[in-house]
């Protein structure tokens, strides 16, 4: 039996479901993640979701293997920049960041911080720390690297071709300005 984890926004009117074990579970340090997290943290409600290092959490899945149960037309789209390749989605009823999309992308990036306490999957990557600032200093418990690693594009592509080299489309209706 797959196992299916149940996911939901701070205030519980968005949910999802995410069946069976993720592609990785990473950190990115990439400047793009640092300059979203601080400008979602000042939305209303919002909680911050940078971890301390300054890193972002995420949990990747095959989009395939992500349902939303309720409360998808309360996600609101977030680009950095109108030509941004990546897109932020977050739940507009408690400004909970919910998921980031590469453009093309065949699966989605899930903030850690929808994951109920002591479910999260444990952190296996840091990724694109050569973007930190010199002062940040990161632990050694996982490996780091500069650029996202060969580790981790091995496990993107392998997930690409279990889901015949598709990319679902994922769709938010509405735009926020942050």
């Amino acid at each position: 039996m797959t196992q299916i984890t149940q996911l939901a926004c701070t205030c519980g009117q968005v949910h999802i479901a995410v069946e069976g074990a993720p592609i990785i579970s990473t950190e990115c340090h990439c400047n793009s993640c640092r300059a979203a997290g601080e400008r979602l943290r000042h939305l209303p409600g919002a909680s911050p979701y940078l971890q301390p290092n300054g890193g972002t959490h995420f949990v990747l899945y095959r989009k395939d293997r992500i349902r939303f149960l309720k409360g998808a037309e309360l996600l609101r789209d977030f680009h950095l920049a109108a030509d941004a390749t990546t897109r932020r989605a977050v739940a507009g009823c408690c400004n909970t960041p919910v998921f980031l999309e590469f453009k093309n992308g065949h699966w989605l990036s899930l903030y850690a911080s929808l994951w109920p306490e002591n479910s999260l999957p444990a952190l296996e990557l840091r990724t694109m720390t050569s973007d930190l600032p010199a002062e940040v200093t990161l632990g050694h418990d996982v490996p780091s690297g500069t650029r996202p690693t060969l580790v981790f594009y091995a496990k993107l592509l392998a997930a690409w071709i279990a889901m015949g080299l598709r990319t679902p489309n994922i769709p938010v209706n509405t735009r926020l300005n942050a």
